[in-house]
């Protein structure tokens, strides 16, 4: 006797739609710029070698890389020394934020998805991916969940075959 066995995909048949963040992790170099190297004595910018350093270095070092701008020393830097680090940066990278490498990350996350098309997902079941191989940070699930909350039926985080609810729309 053969016994014919019938599988059905539930998770294919089910009507979820699966956003996977990753998909919006741009793949570029980060790279810290420290200012501190900069100080004179470790305690204080002094603008007039400040302005030599600036018109003398190798800007295009930073060519499609994403840099964030930090002081590691606590020192007296004035505003604009970082206004005057982004205008040299900006021309060659790809990204220039004031702050460590999560506000770089958060940074770059709340622009790729602000470029989502929110409609898109109207009317949808969605499943946020959970898990992968690249470490997301929180804040980009936070604006997701903000930008879809609108237009979509339902909002899960995990995986289509385990998810935990996270909105959904009464109707």
């Amino acid at each position: 006797m053969e016994i014919q066995e019938n599988f059905v995909n539930k998770v294919a048949n089910s009507g979820l739609v699966t956003l996977n963040l990753e998909d919006y992790y741009h793949p570029g170099e980060r790279v810290i710029y420290d200012i501190k190297e900069n100080l004179f004595h470790g305690l204080m910018l002094r603008e007039k070698d400040f302005r030599e350093f600036i018109k003398n270095h190798e800007w295009n070092q930073y060519q499609n890389k994403n840099v964030a701008i930090i002081c590691s020393a606590d020192a007296i830097v004035p505003t604009w020394a970082y206004m005057l680090l982004a205008n040299k940066l900006k021309p060659y990278a790809n990204e220039v934020v004031f702050g460590g490498l999560d506000t770089l990350e958060a940074v770059m996350f709340a622009k790729a998805l602000s470029k989502i098309n929110p409609q898109s997902f109207a009317n949808e079941r969605v499943v946020v991916k959970g898990c992968g191989d690249i470490d997301i940070p929180v804040s980009a699930y936070v604006e997701i969940t903000n930008l879809l909350t609108p237009v979509v039926k339902s909002i899960m985080f995990g995986e289509p075959c385990s998810t935990v609810p996270v909105f959904k729309r009464k109707d």
